[in-house]
């Protein structure tokens, strides 16, 4: 077996979720099919009336809100697997770190990082707000890392990103994903990039994937003094709905 085929299975094997992790703001691709399916009505019934232009038109937005529902479902059920695999993987943990993530939902990422963490601990700390995530709660969290095996290595709390519950230099490394861009003043975003950096000991690393705000956050790390801060984009595994969507990567280190 080839070297990059090691490497590949090993991904699908991180990527394989046994618990089940929702749809994230599960009323968006809802909203979005819905809209689909009317366009298609109203398209059909034109049809009928024998104005073809206007029902082909019709037609054509329908199929294109159907496939950005399909893609954003393929994204939060699959897609965001992958590449948060991949992520994890190239940090290079020697599995005895203290990880925290922001924002942790059901435990899509923070049990997959827990799988890497043997001699480690994974620490979630979450509002656990189901406007964000369906059946977004502590108690599901916990089932699924009983599913995923790593129910030992897994540390929750209740609590605001904003303000957390942690000791100054508590983590080796700070995660979040898609949860810093619900906060909705730019204070309370800031406040949550200072936080990671008050929390993760000095040489530790942030990562955070997330839509929409990522400059800003890029922005923050480089005044608070930060090294190593880049930003990136993600691919189209992890659109929501399209590229005007894209999730995006900021890393960086503390002094």
């Amino acid at each position: 077996m080839s070297a990059e085929q090691v490497v590949s299975d090993s991904l699908d094997s991180l990527a394989r979720r046994r618990g089940d992790y929702g749809f994230d703001a599960p009323y968006v691709p809802i909203i979005l099919a819905a809209i689909g399916l009317i366009f298609a009505a109203i398209g059909i019934l034109t049809l009928l009336t024998g104005d073809v232009v206007a029902a082909v038109v019709f037609l054509l937005y329908a199929v294109l809100m159907l496939l950005i529902s399909a893609c954003y479902v393929y994204t939060t059920r699959v897609g965001k697997f992958q590449v948060w695999a991949m992520i994890l993987s190239q940090l290079g943990l020697r599995g005895d770190e203290q990880v925290l993530d922001m924002g942790c939902g059901r435990g899509a990422v923070l049990l997959m990082v827990a799988q890497l963490l043997p001699q480690g601990k994974a620490v979630g700390v979450d509002l656990w707000r189901s406007v964000d995530q369906s059946g977004n709660a502590l108690a599901i969290t916990e089932q699924n890392a009983e599913r995923e095996g790593v129910a030992d290595r897994v540390e929750l709390h209740t609590g605001d990103i904003r303000k957390l519950p942690f000791a100054d230099n508590s983590f080796d490394l700070v995660l979040s994903s898609l949860a810093i861009h619900n906060i909705h003043e730019k204070a309370g975003r800031d406040a949550a990039i200072d936080e990671a950096i008050r929390v993760v000991k000095p040489g530790g690393r942030i990562v955070i994937a997330d839509i929409n705000r990522a400059k800003q956050y890029e922005q923050r790390l480089r005044e608070r003094g930060m090294l190593d801060v880049t930003l990136r984009g993600l691919g189209w595994r992890f659109w929501y709905g399209g590229p005007w969507v894209a999730t995006r990567l900021v890393t960086a280190r503390k002094p």
